[in-house]
């Protein structure tokens, strides 16, 4: 009899348990869908802006059944939009889980690849290759801004994972060390500036804004294939990302490989990062921003954390993008323009609303 007390009352905490955990993954699974179908609907909202008024329907049409539709307007989305929003997909889907990646294996909030100073480091590599034509030896000329932006990002990064492990650099110290990266690298950019031709200039201060307009078929084609080829890697590494949330200790206890998880995370997020570059310029925000809704709704588990910080990523630059096309008519606004003014307030939310759980 007094064993069945007991009992009972284990049965019930089990019960309770899994209920709970039941509940959590309905609501972790929901948000995904929510964000999965938001991603969807402005990706075609995106497609339908723009100078040329076309419908949703008449866009649609145009996308699903070319053959039928009026070839002005299947030249407007296939041509011209499509590559754009595709674009827009996939540079999202890079910063947002670099950013992602980042923030867990630094153990900061505000890590992103633009808080921390890895674009900055980035935009340099680029602004040597556009005004100085300095590259990597034996690469290809059309290759030159793509390789320098991965090294000099690579070389950011290691640099900050020196940090933490060989001085035990904490969170803030990261962040003023972020700092310092991004205004040496940006005077260095501003030196090159100085010196640069008036062609180069134009190259370089457009590639800098951040602009959705260089994206082709040609060029997504590699993008997608990088991103393609990354995104498996970051998911397989879920659970050790997960395990090394609950402290660096318990995480080795677990059995994961510390040093090398991070020598990882690193290689995906400065490859991600200079791929995204490389294709639009400098867009800020979406890698800190991302994450953080994602946070927010789903939690530190990044079997979810991290698809919804992708598809949060990618839906911020949908919108941002859509918006680009609609404030001026007519106009088509740099997209990092549109992210820094939408990242700004989100920034500041979250360093008002700092959690101590970081």
């Amino acid at each position: 009899m007094t064993d069945s007390v007991p009992s009972t009352a284990t049965e019930s905490i089990r019960s309770e348990t899994i209920a709970a955990y039941r509940r959590i993954m309905r609501r972790r699974i929901g948000w995904s869908i929510v964000f999965a179908v938001a991603l969807v609907m402005a990706f075609l909202l995106d497609l339908a802006s723009g100078p040329a008024s076309l419908g949703l329907h008449e866009t649609i049409a145009a996308l699903l059944d070319p053959a039928n539709s009026p070839r002005p307007v299947v030249t407007i989305i296939w041509d011209v939009r499509l590559p754009q929003a595709v674009a827009a997909v996939l540079v999202g889907i890079a910063l947002a889980l670099a950013g992602a990646e980042m923030q867990t294996v630094l153990n900061n909030p505000l890590a992103s690849p633009f808080t921390l100073g890895v674009s900055s480091s980035a935009a340099f590599g680029a602004a040597l290759a556009l005004v100085l034509g300095v590259g990597i030896p034996g690469v290809p000329q059309n290759w030159l801004v793509a390789g320098n932006a991965f090294l000099f990002a690579l070389g950011s990064m290691l640099l900050m994972h020196s940090l933490v492990t060989l001085r035990g650099l904490g969170s803030d110290g990261l962040v003023l060390m972020g700092i310092a990266l991004f205004f040496t690298f940006n005077a260095m950019v501003a030196l090159l500036q100085f010196v640069a031709s008036q062609q180069a200039l134009q190259q370089l201060v457009f590639w800098m804004l951040g602009s959705l307009s260089r994206a082709d078929w040609d060029n997504l084609r590699l993008v997608a294939l990088i991103v393609m080829c990354v995104v498996p890697f970051t998911l397989r590494a879920a659970w050790p990302l997960t395990a090394l949330r609950l402290g660096e200790e318990r995480a080795r206890g677990m059995g994961v490989d510390v040093s090398r998880l991070r020598y990882a995370s690193l290689l995906r997020v400065s490859l991600l990062t200079a791929t995204a570059m490389a294709l639009v310029g400098t867009v800020g925000f979406v890698g800190l921003a991302g994450p953080h809704i994602a946070r927010m709704l789903i939690g530190e588990d990044h079997r979810f954390f991290l698809p919804v910080s992708a598809l949060a990523g990618a839906l911020i630059m949908s919108i941002a993008s859509t918006i680009s096309k609609m404030v001026i008519p007519g106009v088509l606004i740099p997209i990092g323009i549109v992210t820094a003014a939408i990242g700004l307030p989100v920034f500041i939310a979250l360093i008002l609303r700092r959690r101590s759980a970081w």
